[in-house]
């Protein structure tokens, strides 16, 4: 049992570049949902209950996992944000470019911070 367990470590190693790359993914999002807020109000006719709790929600959501990025669980929490993101195209068409731009930032941040800091520690 210890063994799958060590695996599973193995699989998801948390570095200090990979942290501050994805944070700052989730803190640019965190802004730009945010901001999705008013815009689903004024431009789309959304309900402001449904906005705000949507908006505010996903964005506070953003912050949350960023203050998590030190435990692995947080980068599949940041997967569901980024899944999230782009379901939220549709209240506002817009945010399916956006969940996909975040989307592919989230995922070039862990790749790439995965393979500097391979190649770094040599």
């Amino acid at each position: 049992m210890t063994r799958v367990t060590g695996e599973r470590r193995a699989m998801i190693t948390v570095t200090p570049g990979m942290r501050r790359l994805c944070a700052s993914v989730l803190g640019m999002e965190a802004i730009v949902i945010g901001l999705f807020t008013p815009v689903a109000i004024n431009t789309q006719g959304i309900s402001p209950a449904v906005a705000v709790t949507v908006g505010i929600g996903l964005a506070v959501l953003c912050v949350l996992a960023a203050g998590m990025l030190k435990r692995p669980f947080a980068y599949v929490l940041g997967s569901v944000i980024q899944l999230l993101a782009i379901a939220a195209g549709f209240m506002v068409p817009t945010m399916f470019f956006l969940g996909l731009i975040f989307t592919a930032l989230w995922i070039t941040a862990i790749f790439v911070a995965r393979r500097v800091e391979g190649v770094t520690s040599r």
